[in-house]
């Protein structure tokens, strides 16, 4: 979202499009695997949501906010990854200015939504394995979703606030075929902290932590198992780990995330100190949305319980009146 300085010598000298460099069979195929990349962040993200909200068994603090993440991730997929491909393989912007400015809200908000649901992932995760018994007794479905609901709200304020006061929209196509942001120069820092610096620092600090506690558990599970041990520690001995296991499988989507997020990172840094081709910044979007088509497919490798209800889904079994209280989790 600070990614501000472009060199643009070579974009408005015959105020058209550029030539395209590829052969019209690689130009067919580039739309075919953009339009396959949009259809599977798309259709994969419905999965997630509609898994999540059809069966009550999956009604959990946790998967409300992969709920979240998947709502934003179809969002990115509908709404900014088609704009954002055919830029790429057009090198030209070919929508109105209008349609530009309303391009880069969008982005600005999904971006650092995202950003804070994976934060909110990591806190949650924490959270749950640091004091089990406290997280049990305190954080319920309802909470949150406040929670969410609240981060979602920020994200907005926050976003709209940052396009007004670092230099009254000015966001702009700065010649024919070009789309680009320019922001004032002190917005940028500030930026980078909450964007950035902020949320980074706490996902890596919480899940070093996470998985501190994590190998405790394990060293911990280990001694029960080679001892007899009453029903109440087997219990105790599943829960733990139940719990190590979604830390490990959220851990994998946090990491994920991280190293899609590393490139946008760097060059919203050089971004102030250095001019970059718009097709740098471009690729870099590109890496950072291909986030969202990943995560289902996390999902469907980690998760038995989405496998399943993929099957459902798929088989249209949900439309039975029982399918919502059929156990996913076994």
């Amino acid at each position: 979202m600070d990614l501000t300085e472009f060199n643009q010598s070579d974009r408005c000298e015959d105020f058209s499009c550029p030539e395209r460099s590829v052969s019209p069979a690689v130009y067919i195929l580039l739309y075919v695997c953009s339009a396959a990349v949009v259809l599977l962040t798309v259709c994969g993200n419905m999965l997630v949501i509609i898994s999540v909200c059809h069966f009550k068994q999956l009604h959990t603090p946790t998967n409300m906010l992969v709920l979240s993440l998947a709502v934003s991730d179809f969002l990115i997929g509908a709404s900014l990854m088609p704009p954002m491909l055919i830029w790429s393989i057009e090198s030209c912007w070919i929508f109105r200015a209008g349609f530009c400015n309303v391009c880069w809200l969008i982005a600005g908000f999904l971006t650092i939504l995202s950003i804070y649901n994976i934060t909110l992932i990591a806190v949650d995760r924490y959270l749950a394995l640091s004091n089990p018994f406290l997280y049990t007794n305190t954080t319920s479905v309802r909470t949150t979703c406040i929670v969410v609901s609240s981060n979602w709200c920020m994200c907005m304020v926050y976003t709209v606030a940052f396009y007004y006061y670092s230099g009254t929209f000015t966001i702009s196509v700065m010649c024919p075929g070009e789309c680009v942001l320019i922001l004032n120069e002190g917005w940028t820092v500030v930026d980078l902290v909450i964007l950035f610096i902020f949320p980074l620092s706490v996902i890596i600090i919480l899940y070093t932590r996470v998985f501190v506690i994590a190998k405790k558990h394990a060293t911990a599970i280990r001694e029960l198992n080679n001892h007899t041990r009453p029903k109440t520690q087997k219990i105790t001995s599943h829960s733990m780990k139940s719990e190590r296991k979604a830390a490990k499988v959220l851990g994998i989507l946090v990491s994920v995330f991280l190293v899609c997020l590393l490139p946008y990172f760097i060059s919203s840094f050089l971004g102030n100190v250095m001019e970059l081709q718009v097709e740098t910044f471009q690729k870099v979007l590109i890496v950072l949305y291909l986030n969202s088509t990943i995560n289902p497919i996390i999902y469907a490798l980690c998760y038995p319980w989405f496998r399943r209800c993929i099957k459902l889904i798929i088989t249209l079994q949900i439309f039975y009146t029982e399918c919502a209280l059929i156990n996913v989790l076994s």
